[in-house]
């Protein structure tokens, strides 16, 4: 994947750099920085990116995204209508403990978080207690200054060292590239897909939008997705499907034509692949969740 070198700006004075934004939307291109950071969902919903990894997320919602991974999160179709009064809200923060030194972070007491800064490269989601305290902690960073929001962020990290409500997202880690023209390619099939995933389109459709052949945009978008066509459209239209199921209570034959299915014995198999549940199956585990949680 070639995705947007992105340089976050940040002045002399602030190694730990904290972003409190508030816009109608995320920002949906494909992108990467050196920084490591912590994604704090606060309000909006839809779906991200993150190296090969594709779901949903929702307000709550917590990532921990490492140095030069490509990611992006794209809001919900609602969010981008014309008289839309939703909001995307987020606190992200920045930083790149590497500055402070390889002896610092090769010290015993925190080489762990040099491990998980490692395994963020593949990007993490945090759940349960451990999200609920890093989302206190989040909203509290831009409070903090100088060496004090240093040292807030290690007691961070060592919490989500010893935690195990973490699960990694992408199967890869990714080497850091930058072609702007792929990458604007990449963006441009990406946001095409979205706006028509429950659609009929085609891999001819898709290689247009490239500007390419069908045979030379498979190799590209294999090359810069880690996936093949069908597999990126069925995750993205699978997503779609499981908010349906849960937030909609629409039938199953309903949610296939909604998600671009017209075969209904198709789905129900691209579903089972994808998410390991039939529909009814999908729908009992997460009302089990539900109620636990409750």
């Amino acid at each position: 994947m070639k995705p947007l070198l992105f340089k976050i700006a940040k002045s002399e004075e602030q190694s730990v750099k904290v972003l409190e934004e508030d816009y109608p939307y995320f920002y949906d291109s494909l992108h990467y920085h050196i920084e490591t950071q912590i994604m704090v969902i606060l309000e909006g919903r839809g779906t991200y990116f993150i190296g090969d990894a594709i779901g949903n997320f929702t307000a709550g919602d917590i990532f921990l995204i490492g140095s030069n991974l490509p990611h992006f999160f794209r809001s919900d179709p609602s969010y981008y209508a014309a008289d839309s009064c939703l909001r995307a809200k987020n606190i992200s923060i920045l930083f790149a403990l590497e500055n402070l030194g390889e002896a610092f972070l090769n010290l015993p007491e925190v080489y762990p978080i040099k491990s998980l800064l490692q395994a963020s490269k593949r990007g993490l989601q945090v759940h349960g207690s451990s999200r609920e305290r890093l989302f206190r902690a989040a909203q509290k960073a831009s409070q903090k200054k100088g060496l004090r929001r240093i040292l807030h962020l290690l007691k961070q990290l060592n919490h989500l060292v010893m935690s195990e409500e973490i699960t990694t997202l992408s199967h890869i880690v990714f080497e850091p590239m930058s072609s702007p023209g792929d990458t604007k390619k990449v963006n441009s099939v990406v946001h095409f897909i979205m706006l028509n995933f429950n659609k009929d389109i085609s891999l001819a459709d898709a290689a247009d939008v490239a500007n390419l052949s069908t045979n030379s945009f498979c190799r590209f978008f294999k090359k810069h997705t880690r996936k093949t066509f069908s597999q990126f459209l069925n995750e993205i239209r699978i997503g779609h499907a499981c908010k349906q199921l849960i937030e909609e209570a629409y039938s199953v034959k309903e949610v296939a034509f909604d998600s671009g299915y017209y075969n209904i014995s198709y789905f129900n198999r691209q579903f089972k692949l994808i998410t390991s549940y039939t529909p009814s199956e999908y729908l009992k585990a997460h009302k089990n969740t539900r109620n636990l949680a409750n």
